[in-house]
């Protein structure tokens, strides 16, 4: 008798323990959408000052040669993605930029120059906040940049 009541307690510790770990799961995934979400709004919130963070960011750069960044529009909401490299979230976001060619340079006569030019600019999201190096994929839509860089993984949406 004794031998069948130790194999309940055992079976019900153990089903008492997947319980849980299934708990823990679950809160893990709800965690990571919660961060989703926060990430997602946090860049809602402060879009114009990316706008200024990516333009200064990027005209530091020098790329691309011979011409001057001038102005930098977000055209669209972002599509946070994962990259699976770093675990990190990146936000891939529409934008149309402004160029000047620079005086004396090679690009000083072509008249393509000063046309308006869609890209993907890069922000990633460290620290509570969002950063940008400056990085531009230019004649990609967000989702062309997705494809292009298979270390990027979708996220979904959840709002």
């Amino acid at each position: 008798m004794s031998d069948i009541g130790t194999v309940w307690w055992v079976a019900g510790g153990l089903g008492a323990l997947a319980l849980g770990a299934l708990a823990l799961r679950g809160l893990w995934h709800l965690g990571r959408a919660v961060h989703v979400e926060r990430c997602r709004e946090l860049f809602k919130l402060q879009h114009e000052r990316f706008e200024e963070q990516l333009l200064k960011a990027a005209g530091a750069t020098g790329l691309p040669r011979g011409l001057k960044w001038v102005a930098c529009r977000i055209t669209g909401d972002a599509v946070l993605v994962r990259d699976t490299a770093t675990g990190g979230i990146v936000a891939l976001v529409p934008v149309l930029v402004d160029f000047t060619p620079v005086e004396g340079g090679d690009m000083e006569d072509v008249p393509a120059a000063k046309d308006p030019r869609p890209a993907t600019a890069v922000f990633t999201f460290h620290n509570g906040a969002w950063h940008t190096a400056g990085r531009v994929v230019f004649n990609h839509t967000p989702d062309q940049t997705v494809t292009a860089f298979p270390e990027l993984q979708r996220l979904p949406d959840h709002g």
